[in-house]
């Protein structure tokens, strides 16, 4: 696949979507640089803005398989991963596939589940594959996670801590519509759902296609150390207790590699990086409980970066 292929392939996934996504633009262009580059996704955002129709329009489009799963306190890791059972008649056990042996996996409120819960999910991210009995079982190669949460609702919720945020690529929420958006999706789902009648316009070969072509984008070693620079700087940030890894380096080198794909650009360029930048990092910060109650986030504190930081010419 080449770029200017790849760059249709974006483009019509996106505008798929958009049938039954409206007014999504920029969260389209997150997600499918999350996806081309590899990485999983955390939504978090208000009930009703849409994040489950998204997954599965995404899924539908590549004609991918989906399954959706619904954390809640009294979940177990077995419920997510599999288990297995014992067959009388062959006098062995048969291990039983869970949710995650899927191409696309939507996490719904995932920080509702036990944290030893969460951590079975989040293995199996970073490994790509589950591990029972003594066997290894590998995960589709398309795996993709889209985990939600609600954040403003915390009474029996269990916070992702650090460590397990940092294993998602991006972070960031839907929003609410325009006025307008929001009366054309009245109008859409006035008979039904739009995401019934939605059919496949890629494959999964062309989905994994894009995400070796992704690698191949070219990426200088100024633009690398651009990059660096923005994510070394959280460590010594005011008001951040504990600032990004170099996981979150190499998160944003991906993701803006995914951007200049879209873009049907062969290099990176510093806009790329400063467009993705605070998806990428804020959520892997840890603020002093003293510039959280000052009312400063991760997200502000990272756009302060960007601004102090001089891209390259």
């Amino acid at each position: 696949m080449d770029n200017a292929r790849a760059q249709d392939v974006f483009s019509r996934i996106s505008s798929n979507v958009s049938k039954v996504m409206r007014g999504q633009a920029g969260t389209m262009r997150r997600l499918l640089a999350a996806f081309a580059g590899g990485g999983h996704v955390l939504l978090e955002d208000a009930p009703g803005t849409g994040k489950t129709t998204l997954a599965k329009a995404v899924a539908k489009s590549i004609g991918a398989g989906f399954n959706r799963l619904q954390f809640t306190p009294d979940l177990l890791p077995s419920d997510i991963l599999g288990v297995s059972i014992y067959e009388q008649h062959k006098q062995a056990f048969r291990f039983h596939e869970g949710p995650v042996f899927t191409d696309v996996l939507l996490a719904d409120e995932v920080n509702r589940a036990s944290p030893r819960t969460q951590s079975a999910l989040l293995e199996a991210m970073g490994e790509g594959q589950v591990s029972a009995d003594g066997k290894t079982y590998k995960l589709s190669e398309l795996f993709f996670v889209i985990a939600t949460q609600n954040p403003v609702e915390s009474h029996g919720t269990y916070p992702l801590p650090e460590a397990q945020m940092d294993r998602f690529m991006l972070q960031f929420s839907l929003g609410y519509v325009a006025a307008e958006e929001e009366v054309g999706i009245l109008s859409d789902q006035e008979k039904q759902h739009p995401i019934e009648s939605l059919q496949a316009c890629s494959s999964l070969e062309e989905a994994l296609a894009l995400r070796r072509q992704v690698k191949e984008v070219r990426m200088s070693e100024e633009v690398k150390r651009y990059a660096v620079d923005i994510v070394r700087a959280t460590r010594g940030a005011e008001g951040v207790h504990l600032g990004a890894s170099p996981r979150a380096s190499l998160a944003l080198m991906k993701a803006a590699q995914a951007l200049a794909l879209m873009d049907g650009q062969p290099f990176v360029s510093p806009e790329h990086v400063r467009e993705i930048a605070v998806p990428a990092v804020a959520h892997r910060l840890t603020l002093d409980p003293q510039a959280k109650f000052s009312g400063l986030s991760a997200a502000s504190i990272v756009e302060g970066i960007l601004k102090k930081t001089a891209a390259p010419a």
